[in-house]
Formats: C-alpha cells, sequence, structure tokens
C-alpha cells in the first residue's frame, strides 16, 4: 500500500475510487474531478446506472468506465455525510470495502482510493483518513492476492499526513 500526493483523476490504476453521493451526481468535490476528467461518459453512465439501480446506498458500490482517465474503471461508494451521534467509522469503513470488493469483483490489480467523505461530507481529514487506511489495511491482509497495488491519494498535503500517520512505517 501507498500514500501518493496528486490527484486521483491522473492515477495509472485499473480502478480508482469516487466518493460519490446517492444519486451520482457528480457536482462537487472529487466526483466533479473524476466527472471533467473523465468526460460526460461518466454522467452518463453514472445516470444509467441510478435508473436501474436506484439511489446508490451504503455498502453498495456503482461501477462506470473511467473516461478519458489513465484507469479502466471508476468505482463509486457513497461515503458518510459525518453527523455526531451516528457511526461514522462504521458506515465509512462499509464503504470503503464495497468499493474494494468491487474492485476486485472487476479483476483490478491495482486501485486508488480519495479521502472519501473528508471534503464536502464535513468528516474531519485525521478521522476519515484513520479509518481508510486501516480499513483498507485490513482488508488487503485477509485478501493479500487481491491486489498488487492499492494507492491511498491525498490532493491535500493534510489528506497525505493523515493517511501516513495511520500506516506503519514499513509498509
Amino acid at each position: 500500500m501507498a500514500v501518493v500526493a496528486g490527484d486521483i483523476t491522473k492515477q495509472t490504476v485499473d480502478a480508482i475510487v469516487n466518493a460519490a453521493n446517492e444519486h451520482l451526481a457528480h457536482g462537487g468535490g472529487v466526483a466533479a474531478a473524476i466527472a471533467r476528467a473523465g468526460g460526460a461518459v461518466i454522467q452518463e453512465e453514472s445516470d444509467a446506472w441510478v435508473a436501474r439501480h436506484g439511489p446508490l446506498s451504503p455498502g453498495v458500490a456503482a461501477v462506470t468506465s473511467a473516461g478519458a482517465m489513465p484507469a479502466t474503471w471508476v468505482v463509486h461508494v457513497a461515503g458518510p455525510i459525518h453527523h455526531p451521534g451516528q457511526d461514522n467509522a462504521g458506515l465509512l469503513a462499509t464503504a470503503v470495502r464495497a468499493a474494494l470488493d468491487s474492485a476486485s469483483h472487476l479483476g483490478a490489480r491495482s486501485v486508488a482510493l480519495p479521502a472519501i467523505s473528508a471534503g464536502i461530507y464535513g468528516y474531519p481529514v485525521a478521522e476519515a483518513t484513520a479509518v481508510i487506511a486501516t480499513t483498507v489495511r485490513e482488508w488487503c491482509a485477509s485478501r493479500p492476492d487481491a491486489f498488487d497495488e492499492v494507492r491511498l491519494v491525498g490532493y491535500g498535503a493534510d489528506v497525505v499526513a493523515g493517511f501516513e500517520a495511520t500506516l506503519p512505517a514499513d509498509r
């Protein structure tokens, strides 16, 4: 597992994970960046997915092509909007596991994840990155042959620092 500073839309991996909303309307945050970089096909395929399956539920992943991005697929998951008193960590971990399960079932050998819910959904960065990194580490430990490469991608220094703080130095 690697922590990477940069833009998730530029990651040369089989699958990137998108922090989506339940309607797969990619209007803000990392979702908007992915839709811009991938082109109209991302929103078109997302709209078709919602028309077939209904709104994206927690623990469910939707898959689209990656359009013009170097990845092959985009795995969309709805992370939680951070609210005091709700099981934010449990909901976020469920979203991360759904993304990894979906990428694995697609046959992806490499996957990149952003700081799901840490942007416009208000999840404190240090907490979100800790949950994401821990969940990825545990998921990969139980399936050591699932992926050749997993990247935790941070667009800002605070996200990179959050991911790095959770992972052991010998990763």
